[in-house]
């Protein structure tokens, strides 16, 4: 796979072409999703509950992350690394400075940081030391406790408002990526429409710039047994992991996933 960047990203929101996001922890999975065509690695501090066993990504540390973004790096063929900040590694200005670097020198090409138009003064500080910024609005699950659990958000008419507001001014305060989790299929369309840069969506319909899973949803491996519904299960029908992944990418280059059933409504 040729090296991608930031340019690449937004050449194929540009052209209409979806761009097929998946988590990644380690190098040997890495090499797979490349092989299968994978544009974009994100190194998810949902490794807290699919790899640690946690029940959710609050226990994650820095260190944690740094050390998968290592090992996602040696194993990467040239697809784009985003790497999340995980919870309170951003809540001051030193310290999501520090905890950038570290994990832009661990391997990432680009750092992911949840929460609102508050994340705008952080957002602005990165970009101008040269940190790519992601910003992740919706559903943020390091807030799960004040959200009251992984709810949908978005569906009032005034979140919505808000939540395109928010869009608009991360994107002027420097964000290069945007995405959303868990919201109406229409807010997402109406966001993609609204910002220049690229939208990646997990539960936000199709209309979005590019797509998203955890490798273990779509590979149909839970430790709960219970499977969001906007999860598919790529593995079925499929002779191996490789397979999966490249029908993955398959379905989100051709808009046949999400499919309607994935979304949700207003």
């Amino acid at each position: 796979m040729p090296e991608l960047t930031l340019t690449t990203l937004q050449n194929l929101k540009l052209k209409g072409e979806k761009i097929a996001m998946l988590t990644c922890y380690d190098a040997t999975f890495a090499h797979a999703a490349c092989t299968a065509g994978v544009e974009v690695l994100l190194v998810g501090d949902s490794l807290g509950m699919v790899l640690q066993g946690h029940d959710s990504t609050l226990p994650v540390t820095t260190a944690d992350m740094a050390y998968h973004v290592g090992c996602v790096k040696r194993g990467n063929q040239g697809a784009f690394i985003v790497a999340d900040l995980p919870f309170m590694a951003y809540a001051t200005t030193e310290q999501a400075l520090s905890n950038s670097a570290a994990l832009m020198q661990a391997g990432a090409h680009m750092v992911k940081l949840e929460g609102a138009g508050w994340l705008a003064e952080p957002i602005g500080l990165l970009a101008e030391r040269g940190v790519p910024v992601c910003a992740h609005l919706g559903l943020t699950p390091q807030s799960v406790n004040l959200l009251g659990g992984y709810k949908v958000q978005g569906r009032q008419e005034t979140q919505a408002q808000q939540m395109r507001a928010d869009a608009i001014a991360l994107e002027q305060a420097g964000a290069a990526m945007l995405l959303l989790e868990c919201v109406p299929s229409e807010l997402g369309a109406d966001i993609a429409q609204s910002v220049k840069i690229p939208v990646i969506g997990i539960g936000a319909g199709s209309a979005v710039d590019g797509q998203v899973l955890v490798m273990h949803d779509m590979l149909g491996l839970s430790l709960t047994g219970r499977t969001a519904k906007f999860v598919k299960n790529f593995m079925t029908g499929q002779p191996d992991i490789v397979s999966a992944l490249s029908a993955y990418v398959a379905a989100v280059k051709a808009v046949s996933f999400p499919a309607p059933e994935h979304g949700f409504s207003a």
